[in-house]
């Protein structure tokens, strides 16, 4: 199994996958993948998504996730899909005890000092910056980063593929997460192929 910072260094940008139809998971896979986006974060945030999981798998050269994972019985059901690494949105003491102890690379969302000591206190130093715009965007980053300069960073939430370069200019961002890359609906293989390759091409440090 990958560590969480290999999985992070693969790509600039992981895309931030929201699919409700199975149906779905192969074109989107096989797209991004092709597109030089190997790294592909399957959220929780629909019935499908377990199973969307598993079938990601499937393509070859993928590393599937799970995000949106908020409690330990999400964590382990994610795990049972063949989640390769897990991302959350946040960071509870119970959930980061159970990701800790199950061996997987764990993402955890953080927005705060508190939250980035919680993740210390754990062991962690790889975190999420959730959500990022919201939360101060790059300047709130770039504070936090300072007295934390050990943790490195994947902000998520409110980037675009025009601010994506400023964020990844900054040292200890490794990756971005975004959902632009993939188009609601119906999979445009071609057009998924097209924007992931554009992501893929952006600040490579």
């Amino acid at each position: 199994m990958k560590p969480i910072e290999s999985i992070m260094r693969t790509a600039p940008v992981i895309p931030v996958l929201v699919v409700e139809d199975v149906a779905h998971a192969l074109p989107i896979a096989r797209a991004l993948v092709k597109g030089g986006l190997r790294v592909l974060e399957v959220t929780l945030r629909t019935p499908a998504a377990l199973d969307v999981i598993r079938a990601m798998k499937g393509v070859e050269g993928a590393i599937v996730g799970a995000g949106t994972v908020t409690n330990p019985d999400q964590l382990k059901a994610s795990i049972d899909a063949g989640a390769e690494f897990v991302v959350s949105p946040g960071l509870t003491e119970k959930l980061g005890k159970a990701a800790v102890a199950s061996g997987i690379p764990f993402l955890p969302g953080t927005a705060n000092a508190a939250d980035i000591m919680l993740g210390l206190d754990l062991g962690l130093t790889h975190f999420k910056f959730f959500p990022a715009m919201t939360s101060g965007g790059l300047p709130a980053l770039k504070a936090l980063a300072g007295p934390f300069h050990q943790c490195r960073f994947c902000p998520t939430g409110g980037i675009t593929l025009g601010t994506a370069p400023e964020w990844l200019g900054f040292d200890p961002v490794l990756c971005v997460g975004g959902s632009w890359v993939v188009n609601k609906g119906e999979p445009d293989e071609a057009a998924i192929e097209a924007a992931a390759r554009q992501a893929a091409a952006l600040a490579v440090r």
